[in-house]
């Protein structure tokens, strides 16, 4: 995909006494008294704001936080916990400007953050006016916020149809890159693990996946109505039924290409679904009926860890089981750790996966990990984001 990126302006010396609006993903979780309680969407924004300002750019960055009613300012939707811990990150002084589409007082090498723009009337639904307005502020606008990049709203899309120069910075280029190396030119076998609860949250991902991937290993609730659709018995286990159609005719698909789906051989069941719950491993033949399944047993776990390591790139999206609760991790880790010692490219998205990658400590033998949850599963789906779309069609001229 072709698109205008940050870094390569910054190298040219065209961000110099130049206006640069960065819209970042700051949406970061607080506690009751508003809190940051978890930091790591702001130091990731920290490289593009860094690039511009060293560029000689006088900077503006804003982003959303939380679901604010437009129009309606509430301190609780202020960015202000975000800009203090950035000017921290950052070593220096980072003031909160509210009311700002009608213009901003900004010089080169300052920096200054945006009040929440989900607050500007129009935003949500990308109003034209607004976008236009925003445009006037800059003369560079840069996405870096991936995890917004899934849908068309004022600071994501609008404003990178009228800005005089629309740009990815190094957060949502390095998302481009990753997804173009995992979907779109991927080092074969591709290998995509998708996991969750409900195959119907998940469906035409899958559908989508089972036309691209050579082996597609699926887990948790979902591996569930697999194994129904493949004549097993599943106790009382999650699972959905009446898309047991749904999932044969995923099987099927891959099975016209010579690929596969594996069905689990064996299981890690219990009768409660609890943290303390008695773990008894069984063949996936042998599951009871008041039997709930929570986890792939030890053979299955080995099996598909043979398959990722002789893998060319891995996607990886989901816990396999339910590794929160140590008796039932095993199936998780084993995962995790197979991609970790793969020779293959690996990329991994959505917060649970996120969990699990921190939890066995294997970030570094990850080849890229997704900043967005939504976003990440809508690539998957094979969509094209728009985000990325406006970007491209900006850099065609």
């Amino acid at each position: 995909m072709k698109i205008l990126r940050l870094q390569d302006l910054a190298a040219q010396g065209q961000l110099a006494g130049k206006r640069v609006f960065i819209r970042a993903d700051l949406n970061v979780p607080q506690d009751d008294a508003g809190a940051i309680t978890e930091d790591t969407r702001i130091r990731a924004s920290v490289p593009a704001i860094e690039l511009a300002l060293k560029a000689g750019a006088a900077v503006m960055v804003t982003s959303h936080l939380g679901r604010p009613t437009e129009g309606e300012f509430k301190p609780e939707d202020s960015l202000a916990p975000v800009a203090k811990r950035l000017g921290e990150l950052l070593g220096r002084e980072v003031p909160v400007l509210a009311h700002w589409v009608d213009g901003v007082t900004v010089a080169p090498g300052q920096l200054v953050m945006l009040e929440n723009c989900r607050l500007n009337k129009g935003e949500k639904k990308n109003n034209e006016d607004l976008a236009k307005k925003m445009a006037a502020l800059c003369d560079v606008y840069v996405n870096d916020a991936f995890g917004t990049a899934h849908r068309a709203e004022g600071t994501t899309y609008g404003i990178a149809q009228f800005a005089p120069i629309a740009c990815a910075g190094p957060l949502l280029a390095a998302e481009i890159d990753a997804i173009s190396q995992a979907l779109a030119a991927p080092k074969r076998p591709l290998v995509a693990i998708v996991a969750g609860s409900k195959v119907s949250t998940k469906l035409t991902i899958l559908k989508s996946l089972s036309a691209n991937v050579d082996g597609l290993i699926v887990g948790g609730g979902i591996a569930n109505t697999f194994m129904l659709a493949a004549g097993l018995k599943i106790g009382k286990s999650l699972a959905e039924p009446d898309l047991v159609g749904e999932a044969k005719a995923v099987i099927e698909a891959m099975a016209a290409r010579g690929a596969a789906v594996p069905i689990p051989e064996d299981v890690v069941c219990a009768k409660a679904f609890a943290a303390d719950a008695p773990a008894t491993v069984k063949a996936a033949t042998e599951v009871e009926d008041d039997d709930l399944i929570l986890d792939i047993g030890p053979k299955t776990a080995a099996t598909l860890a043979a398959q990722l390591k002789a893998a060319g790139t891995i996607v990886w999206n989901g816990p396999v089981g339910v590794f929160e609760f140590e008796a039932f991790s095993r199936g998780t880790e084993a995962i995790a750790r197979a991609i970790a010692d793969s020779s293959a490219f690996s990329i991994a998205g959505g917060g649970d996966t996120l969990a699990a990658i921190a939890k066995y400590g294997i970030e570094q033998q990850v080849g890229y990990i997704s900043t967005g949850g939504g976003a990440f599963l809508e690539v998957l789906e094979g969509k094209t984001l728009p985000a990325f779309e406006i970007l491209a069609k900006r850099a065609q001229g």
